[in-house]
């Protein structure tokens, strides 16, 4: 009863203030389900770039509202609560990205869209995981090249692509922590499932996989595949939508510990009803970015989205 009234209140706010609500498929399922838009960061910032609502409200992490912010430095981009980071784009510190820059002179630097703002700016393009291979190899054979923040997203498309691209030592915690011991435990448990896996995660993870691809690709590949039994290696959101389209099918989610079926990620699970309602309504929140790096870090955003 106490959610139903919440969501009554957003949605008049939303009515009156003419706003947005985007979620990512790592929030909480009812927030998933009071979003105008749910997807996977390519799929949001899309969206972000064409909407004309006057308030963006991101559910998500702190990076994806830098991005819908980027795409539109005209319209106020809210956030539910501003503690909800991201352990990669907290792993490649803007001062260390510039000096490991300039101890590798003469590379093209590719930055996977799980980055900071800042970190956008030194880049020449930006990737997500559904275009990162078509991103790479719209480069020459030849040209060096740098790519950021992901190791695991970039040894992956090293091997997809046979590129040698220097890699930044980052990495996702919900994704990196996930361990090929238990896979193979929960593969004994259901010899009938099939693994799926988000290329986030470390290559022996991959290495036994039957399907890698991104968050959307691994929820179009259950929708479309014969099994009936998927063990998934990424974060649990995204089961509520797997069910929701295949509800006939049985998910498993790898788990990131002995105490749980679930691999959460503590800051996507950070928004949540109340304080999306919060923020709408007093407009708290608010995403700001110097002009300066709105313009620089366009750039390379723009240009993957003129590739796509």
């Amino acid at each position: 009863m106490k959610n139903r009234t919440i969501i009554n209140e957003i949605e008049l706010l939303k009515t009156q203030k003419n706003a947005i609500i985007l979620s990512h498929y790592y929030t909480l399922s009812e927030v998933q389900e009071i979003s105008d838009f749910v997807g996977d960061s390519l799929a949001l910032a899309h969206y972000a770039q064409k909407t004309e609502a006057d308030i963006i409200v991101f559910a998500g992490v702190h990076f994806m509202a830098e991005t819908a912010k980027i795409l539109n430095p005209n319209k106020k981009v809210l956030v539910p609560d501003f503690n909800s980071k991201c352990s990669l784009a907290d792993s490649c510190p803007p001062e260390e990205f510039r000096e490991f820059l300039k101890k590798h002179p003469n590379h093209k630097v590719i930055s996977y869209i799980n980055c900071s703002a800042e970190i956008k700016t030194m880049s020449d393009i930006i990737c997500t995981s559904s275009n990162a291979v078509k991103i790479v190899e719209s480069f020459d054979k030849d040209e060096k090249l740098i790519f950021a923040p992901d190791r695991n997203l970039g040894a992956y498309i090293n091997s997809v692509t046979g590129r040698n691209m220097l890699l930044w030592d980052g990495a996702c915690h919900v994704h990196n922590q996930l361990k090929s011991e238990k896979l193979i435990e929960l593969m004994k448990e259901h010899p009938d499932a099939k693994v799926i896996a988000h290329p986030e995660c470390k290559a022996i993870i991959l290495e036994i996989a039957d399907f890698i691809g991104s968050t959307k690709a691994m929820l179009d590949f259950t929708q479309k595949d014969d099994a009936q039994k998927y063990i998934v290696a990424t974060e649990t959101g995204i089961i509520h939508q797997m069910t929701k389209y295949s509800p006939q099918k049985t998910f498993v989610v790898l788990p990131s510990d002995e105490n749980c079926n679930c691999n959460d990620c503590p800051y996507m699970k950070l928004n949540n009803l109340e304080n999306i309602k919060n923020c709408l309504k007093n407009e708290t929140n608010q995403v700001y970015l110097s002009y300066d790096i709105i313009q620089k870090a366009k750039v390379p955003l723009l240009k993957m989205l003129e590739i796509i």
